[in-house]
């Protein structure tokens, strides 16, 4: 009698602890736990006094100076839902070597945060002077030349374009740049909604 009073106890316990968990899973929005999993901003990578120029895909600085790092879905969120312009700096794919002329060549598609601005090559750490242009000249235009209008800069989770391009437009006077290190992976870890983008031209 005791021993099957124990084994009784025993299994309450064990059916109370499951649904702790299942109510706990239950809690979290989707793709929340892949989100804590995740790799992000890396506390012993420490800012260099310039820009990133190799190695693009790796760990990433917590922060940026001059920038607020943005460091959830939700803040990043916010801050759309508030009016910030969006800037994706993911690379544009460059056309395969040695096609031949009569191959018709298609990028593959992109995905990013809905809304968002799709600057690519920006976020390179030496760019040209034409590419200089073209991002001063998009920034300009996206906020309508208020320098204090907030900035979302993003690319992927563990990338320094992102960090580049952010760094890059705290340079040309913009007071409002927020960075936001896990870009359109924590997004759409969120379950927030993400599109094709086309560059800007």
């Amino acid at each position: 009698m005791i021993r099957m009073t124990a084994i009784a106890a025993l299994i309450a316990i064990t059916l109370t602890v499951a649904a702790m968990v299942q109510t706990a899973a239950a809690a979290e929005p989707t793709g929340a736990a892949e989100a804590k999993a995740a790799a992000g901003p890396a506390a012993g990578v420490a800012e260099p006094s310039g820009y990133r120029t190799t190695d693009y895909r790796a760990p990433v600085p917590a922060t940026l100076s001059g920038a607020v790092t943005m460091r959830s879905a939700d803040e990043a969120k916010a801050a759309m839902d508030r009016g910030a312009v969006f800037i994706d700096v993911y690379p544009r794919a460059p056309k395969p070597p040695g096609l031949p002329a009569s191959t018709v060549w298609r990028e593959p598609p992109h995905r990013s945060i809905a809304g968002a601005h799709w600057l690519a090559n920006v976020g390179y750490g030496a760019i040209s002077p034409e590419t200089e242009a073209y991002y001063t000249r998009e920034l300009a235009r996206l906020t309508g030349g208020d320098m204090s209008k907030p900035i979302v800069v993003f690319c992927l989770r563990d990338c320094w374009m992102s960090w580049n391009a952010a760094k890059r437009a705290v340079a040309l006077g913009y007071r409002n740049v927020l960075w936001y290190p896990d870009g359109t992976d924590g997004w759409a870890e969120w379950g927030l909604p993400v599109t094709n983008l086309t560059p800007v031209p």
